[in-house]
């Protein structure tokens, strides 16, 4: 494995499912290998959005409060915020299961909340195709809490072997942080970034933001300015800065690294991944890899084919992103080979 092979996988992706562009950084655990590359209208340098990778950022900032001691994750989330937010969030077949929601459910996708941004909206629209369609509508976390409301939950908190991966359960969780740091979510954030040397990393505020490469839709660009700098939890970066988180989620900076085996517990949320305690887990059977055993990939992944994963079996370390809504699933094409060859 060297630099002239990833140069060679990473440019075959541009040109492929209305590609233009990728960035990969493959790193060993020891540090005897940090390889990165980059094709079409990236630079090894580049931002890009991340998408739900943000996910294992707010998931890594609970972590990190429990493990000072300042929550617990079986916390009830009402206890953190007022009546006005927990009344009528979680309302199923006329029960109320709002107080039951810890802040487990929300960092393992299994609260059972309808989720603002896949599911219809009473008006028969998602924000997802909204996005897609170039309409980058704003929606900060009292419109979430307020569109939430009137939709139907899936299941109740914690029902056995029950998971749905949302977006609403991770935006809840700005109000946690707030609560319990005093400061806003992307101020913590943002102090997270410095603290960790993380300099190309920040979390969207600006609408006239020019600094990070368009994420795509097809063939065509999308413009989500309004969308992200509304959340106050999306994140701009490169892939050696989310290299710097990963490695540094894996090796007990947010949850000890002793414990990192009790956040593996695993539940189905759509094919090929799972969800556990604050992070996700992708795996294949040996039918869909040419009958190639693949180790499992722990970490998060977002929609526009950007990935932070770690490989525990091989000690190995993958960020980047082909930004490509429509298919992102080219990168784990590109991610196997690698595995593969090592």
């Amino acid at each position: 494995m060297d630099n002239q092979y990833l140069d060679r996988l990473v440019s075959k992706a541009v040109g492929k499912s209305n590609i233009a562009g990728a960035v990969i950084n493959v790193s060993s655990g020891d540090g005897m290998m940090d390889l990165i590359s980059s094709t079409g209208n990236f630079q090894n340098n580049s931002k890009y959005y991340v998408a739900s990778i943000n996910k294992i950022f707010m998931s890594s900032l609970i972590l990190r409060l429990a493990t000072n001691g300042n929550l617990k994750l079986d916390d009830k989330f009402a206890d953190f915020v007022s009546d006005d937010v927990i009344s009528n969030l979680h309302v199923l077949n006329g029960r109320d299961y709002s107080r039951k929601i810890t802040l487990k459910h929300l960092i393992s996708q299994t609260s059972g909340l309808p989720d603002y941004i896949a599911d219809k909206q009473i008006n028969g629209h998602t924000v997802i195709e909204d996005l897609e369609a170039g309409l980058d509508p704003a929606w900060p976390l009292e419109r979430v809490i307020e569109e939430v409301k009137k939709m139907k939950p899936h299941f109740p908190p914690g029902e056995p072997g029950k998971a749905k991966y949302i977006d609403t359960n991770h935006q809840l969780l700005e109000l946690v942080v707030e609560k319990v740091t005093g400061q806003a979510n992307n101020q913590v954030l943002n102090n997270l970034f410095k603290d960790l040397g993380m300099h190309d990393t920040y979390v969207a505020s600006d609408i006239n933001d020019k600094s990070y490469v368009p994420v795509r839709y097809k063939n065509k660009k999308i413009g989500i300015s309004n969308f992200i700098s509304s959340t106050k939890n999306d994140i701009i970066s490169t892939a050696s800065d989310q290299m710097i988180f990963l490695k540094a989620f894996f090796n007990g900076y947010f949850w000890p690294n002793e414990k990192l085996v009790e956040l593996e517990k695993w539940n189905k949320v759509f094919f090929p991944f799972e969800y556990g305690i604050g992070l996700q887990k992708f795996s294949l059977p040996a039918v869909f890899t040419m009958f190639r055993r693949m180790p499992p990939l722990l970490g998060h992944a977002g929609s526009v084919g950007s990935v932070a994963f770690y490989v525990p079996e091989k000690d190995l370390y993958f960020t980047g992103t082909i930004n490509q809504q429509a298919k992102p699933s080219l990168i784990y094409q590109i991610m196997l080979k690698i595995i593969n060859n090592i």
